[in-house]
């Protein structure tokens, strides 16, 4: 070899490394920056950019990791979108037991337990009071700054691992900050707050699919989901309320969630009394007094309140009992039930054709906000009840966003001498309706000719994770249907801009209530037909989506447009072919022939692809995500 080869060849070893440097160097600097943001945004709620600068900086990040996997930090900022799937939860053992509290309703109680304690230790006792959180426990293990893992409490000896769910959840700190423990546990509960389980609900709402019952159960379910992309779009939410570990700072528990707020964590904030200390019974009581009266101010759900020993010396000497620790217990408010008359039953058609039957009430007030109507889920639920329009019924809220009707109340006189007879027709188009083997339900079968199926579909084709259409909504679908301009979503595509200036039609709430005037103006008209247009880049999974075929959700449509990667396969697949693809199983299967069966449904689609829609994948697009760092290599394994 030459000097001068030798020289270039340094200088490009040089510039090599120089230029690796670089890139490190910018991962790190990204990393920092963006979990800086999502502490500012997450835990503090004072957001310090724009949504559109994170995604800027997010994709900055995403693509350099792609490039240079290995760079990427397993607590990158990137695995806050998700991505992993899996099809099993490694079982671990807790290094430290996560016992449960004993509970109590009675104030009695809360007081004798006090009384035990001075009895035990003495009178030099201050107390921590918290709240219940209503939601799912976890415990975080933390090495060196860094999230290991993450566990559910399970039977309390051993848990679940679901690390890749936990990583997505914003207010779960993946780095910690400051100075910190080199290795320690904390608990807390995860939790779906008001706003984001509202949000789910009119989702499903809209795609005509159960209701979920309420935000614990809803978000215990998405922690266990096996698709950590879908857990990222839930939105969950944690509050950690207790450190454990060797050798930490701190002598008492207040303390200690203090220090961990210093770390990144999301705790209670004492400035707005969700933690308190406290010296008295009296004082204790106050508390409790005080969030069992406001507890519906507040955006997520509690069950009650938690009263701990705040001198971590004490609770050893306290001990434990074999199923939960002495120095603490729970006070469990009672799930506020009222007490009205059922005037009348009405049902309600969703857009899969779906029957609700709604019970109309005498309003009351209950949690904080009058109530008029309560869900009375399906027939079976009436039966059990022996629900009669007349009746003075019980109704609660407790965990439940939506009310519900618990029970008749039989002191008092019946509505009616007969029980409640079932409708047999639709509400709407007067067809007889069915009910599915297996399935709690009624359904309306007039799928394409009963007027709230027809708009139900539509609204879920307009709708954001579907076409996402801008400039339509409800109302207008509500209107146009009126006058007879939309039958089918393909109807959409024909609107002409001479059709919709001007156009006069009457809306009412979600009942039919309050009918109102409205009418199109010029530039409501613009952006209607703009967010059409639009909407033809709409890729193939998202309007395989948004044809609101039953049970083909948006994961279900992304595995069957990898699989078929065409309309017309898919139009042409038989069963087999069908229960091949990844999550498709027989009731999906099914559905997806029986859609694809109807001329009405096949004409539809034809309309839709002449008017410009994608039915065909993007191979450049389901690709992009996979590194070609290893093309062209061989391996030999030995």
């Amino acid at each position: 070899m030459t000097i001068v080869a030798s020289i270039d060849l340094r200088l490009t070893l040089f510039h090599r490394i120089f230029f690796m440097i670089n890139i490190r160097h910018r991962i790190d600097e990204l990393t920092h920056e963006l979990n800086e943001h999502n502490y500012k945004y997450y835990v503090l709620n004072q957001p310090t950019v724009s949504d559109y600068e994170f995604d800027r900086k997010l994709k900055e990040l995403e693509k350099l990791e792609l490039e240079h996997p290995e760079f990427a930090d397993a607590n990158s900022p990137t695995k806050r979108v998700g991505g992993d799937i899996t099809d099993k939860f490694e079982k671990v053992t807790h290094i430290r037991p996560m016992l449960s509290l004993s509970n109590t309703y009675s104030e009695e109680d809360i007081r004798d337990w006090e009384e035990r304690l001075h009895k035990s230790v003495g009178d030099n006792i201050e107390y921590v009071l918290e709240l219940k959180y209503d939601g799912v426990a976890i415990s975080l293990y933390y090495k060196n700054g860094r999230f290991v893992r993450g566990v559910t409490r399970g039977d309390g000896s051993v848990g679940e691992d679901v690390s890749a769910n936990i990583r997505t959840i914003g207010s779960i700190p993946l780095r910690l900050r400051g100075k910190f423990p080199d290795e320690f546990e904390i608990r807390g509960e995860i939790f779906l707050p008001h706003a984001v389980f509202a949000e789910l609900n009119r989702e499903r709402e809209k795609q005509g699919e159960e209701l979920y019952a309420n935000p614990r159960n809803t978000a215990a379910g998405t922690l266990k989901h096996q698709d950590s992309k879908l857990v990222a779009k839930r939105k969950l939410d944690c509050f950690l309320y207790f450190v454990l570990g060797d050798h930490l700072p701190y002598d008492n528990h207040f303390d200690s969630l203090l220090h961990a707020a210093d770390w990144g964590f999301k705790v209670p904030d004492h400035k707005m009394h969700l933690i308190e200390k406290a010296n008295s019974i009296e004082e204790i009581m106050r508390f409790i007094h005080y969030w069992d009266e406001h507890r519906h101010n507040l955006p997520f759900d509690i069950d009650g309140v938690v009263i701990k020993v705040n001198q971590i010396s004490l609770w050893d000497e306290l001990g434990m009992t074999a199923k939960s620790p002495r120095w603490a217990i729970a006070y469990k408010f009672k799930a506020e039930t009222v007490s009205t008359v059922l005037e009348k039953i009405s049902y309600q058609v969703g857009r899969t054709g779906a029957i609700t039957p709604v019970a109309n009430l005498r309003p009351v007030l209950l949690a904080g906000t009058t109530v008029k109507r309560a869900s009375l889920y399906n027939a079976d639920q009436i039966a059990k009840l022996d629900i009669r329009e007349g009746d003075t019924v019980f109704i609660e809220k407790g965990g439940e966003i939506i009310p519900k009707v618990i029970a008749v109340d039989t002191t008092k006189p019946r509505g009616s001498v007969h029980p409640h007879i079932y409708i047999r027709q639709c509400p709407e188009c007067g067809t007889t309706l069915v009910r599915n083997e297996g399935e709690a339900a009624h359904y309306c079968p007039n799928e394409n000719g009963c007027p709230p199926q027809i708009k139900g579909k539509i609204e879920h084709f307009i709708s954001r994770k579907a076409m996402n259409i801008e400039g339509i909504g409800s109302e207008t679908i509500a209107g146009l249907y009126e006058k007879k301009l939309i039958r089918t979503v393909a109807d959409i595509y024909d609107l002409r801009k001479e059709q919709l200036i001007g156009l006069e039609f009457t809306v009412g709430d979600e009942f039919g209530e309050n009918p109102k005037k409205r009418s199109l103006q010029e530039k409501s008209v613009n952006n209607l037909l703009a967010g059409i247009e639009a909407s033809k880049k709409i890729p193939f999974e998202r309007v395989l989506f948004a044809l609101g075929i039953r049970f083909v959700g948006e994961t279900v449509a992304k595995k069957l447009t990898r699989r078929f990667k065409t309309i017309d396969s898919l139009v042409a697949a038989n069963a087999e072919a069908l229960l091949e693809t990844d999550e498709v199983g027989e009731k999906i299967a099914q559905s997806i022939l029986e859609w694809f069966s109807l001329e009405a449904n096949r004409s539809m689609v034809e309309r839709l692809k002449n008017s410009g829609l994608l039915f065909t994948a993007d191979e450049g697009r389901s690709l992009a995500t996979v590194s070609e760092r290893l093309k062209g290599m061989s391996f030999v394994v030995i």
